[in-house]
């Protein structure tokens, strides 16, 4: 429920009683004419290759993301300047699809939390597009679903999400270089990581505006979000830990992955997500790997059915095939449904308090579980969850209330999977912590 406030708050709309009802309310709000009108402004540069013009003010990558900028500039001046928006840039050379100095710049709009402004959560697409040669930086590459349909996604939950204030920061970003090396995403870990960051999500949206398959298959009622299983960085001990006490489908990212499976069957329509464990496609990557590698939860959320012909092609007609990634491919009441979903996530993951901390569990050769945890701010109730080791996702709970231990009696631990999150005053929920330091976030 939103209220406006008078006194402190000055006439600022505020999330004074946030509820279930108010994210509904944002699972309504995106819009797919929106969706479509920002894909034809991204695909009319031509191309947004990375090596692409940058003075231009029609053509290249250059125009792409000045304009992205006003976007959310303009978002910015629609709610009284609560977006803090930014370039973010480095110098990349040497490299294998960038041989010489390139600047390669992000575009950033950060909706700064209010009661814990330190902890971020960010959805992101890519900016840069590519056609059949990934050095072609003159050739049209319109990449209209590959990546104008996240990029669009992510300028439209700023201007949903903009309208209302959260606990946590969420952060909008348009990521450049992906086509290149992931550079845009790595830019930003770095970065995040100097400035310290405590980043509890990221939404990485990499093609969601496609329904129709290379496999016949059309479905709109479909998304996959991919998941990496245990962190890179895992240290020999922490293996060794793992090895005796499982956490192999339970690092941060796979929880992030369960949340989105959650809110899409709580607030969503026709829209089942399809959690796949797995880093990412088959041998191929994305933009939310450099965040893993850099110790962030991260998850990749796009179409469930792909279209290789309309992927990294150039645009030309071949024994009666259409190839290339152009408009008239994307669906853009899909991808507003997918824009939706990430629009709820990141509103729920801001306005819960932070996941549990310091989360640890005790039951070995005893009929009972006991889950121990630290308080954590803005915490009003904590629940333990528990399932099958073959189940994908929670199947009990139980409220523990405003403590820091819960036993759960002959319920024995070598049989289930344990986690804890945490949940406000108005119920809205963390994602679950599993015990240890192979589930913390």
């Amino acid at each position: 429920m939103i209220r406006i406030l008078v006194g402190p708050c000055l006439l600022i709309p505020v999330l004074c009683f946030a509820d279930v009802q108010l994210l509904h309310d944002i699972a309504l709000a995106p819009s797919a004419a929106r969706i479509e009108h920002d894909i034809n402004k991204l695909t009319g540069f031509g191309t947004r290759h990375s090596l692409s013009d940058t003075v231009s003010t029609t053509r290249g990558i250059g125009a792409a993301r000045r304009w992205i900028k006003a976007e959310f500039d303009a978002i910015s001046e629609a709610c009284n300047g609560c977006l803090e928006v930014a370039y973010q840039s480095d110098i990349v050379s040497g490299e294998t699809r960038i041989p010489n100095p390139t600047e390669i710049v992000n575009v950033v709009a950060i909706l700064r939390g209010t009661s814990d402004p330190g902890r971020y959560v960010i959805m992101s697409g890519d900016i840069d597009s590519r056609v059949s040669d990934p050095l072609d930086g003159q050739s049209d590459s319109p990449g209209a679903n590959d990546n104008a349909s996240g990029m669009a996604g992510t300028i439209e939950a700023a201007r949903v999400l903009s309208q209302y204030r959260f606990n946590a920061s969420i952060v909008f970003a348009g990521l450049s270089g992906e086509e290149q090396g992931l550079f845009g995403g790595k830019i930003m870990a770095r970065q995040a990581k100097a400035d310290g960051w405590k980043i509890e999500a990221v939404l990485n949206n990499d093609m969601i505006g496609n329904i129709s398959g290379i496999n016949g298959v059309i479905n709109n009622t479909t998304a996959r979000v991919f998941s990496e299983a245990t962190r890179p960085q895992e240290t020999p001990e922490q293996a060794r830990i793992r090895r005796f006490t499982g956490g192999e489908v339970d690092s941060p990212s796979r929880n992030l992955a369960r949340y989105v499976d959650r809110i899409s069957d709580d607030y969503l329509h026709n829209l089942d997500v399809m959690m796949i464990y797995r880093l990412d496609r088959f041998g191929r990557g994305g933009h939310h790997r450099p965040f893993n590698e850099a110790g962030f939860p991260a998850i990749r959320i796009m179409e469930t059915n792909e279209h290789y012909e309309r992927q990294h092609q150039d645009i030309r007609v071949e024994e009666g095939i259409a190839y290339g990634d152009v408009i008239e491919f994307v669906d853009f009441d899909y991808a507003a449904k997918l824009t939706a979903l990430n629009a709820v996530a990141l509103a729920s993951l801001a306005l819960a308090p932070a996941p549990p901390e310091e989360v640890t569990i005790e039951g070995m050769v005893s009929p009972h579980t006991t889950l121990n945890w630290r308080r954590v701010k803005g915490a009003r109730n904590y629940k333990v969850y528990w399932r099958l080791t073959t189940d994908a996702q929670w199947r009990w709970s139980r409220e523990a209330g405003d403590v820091t231990t819960l036993t759960l009696r002959n319920v024995v631990i070598d049989n289930y999977i344990f986690g804890v999150a945490s949940v406000n005053a108005d119920g809205i929920e963390s994602p679950v912590v599993f015990p240890g330091p192979i589930g913390a976030f």
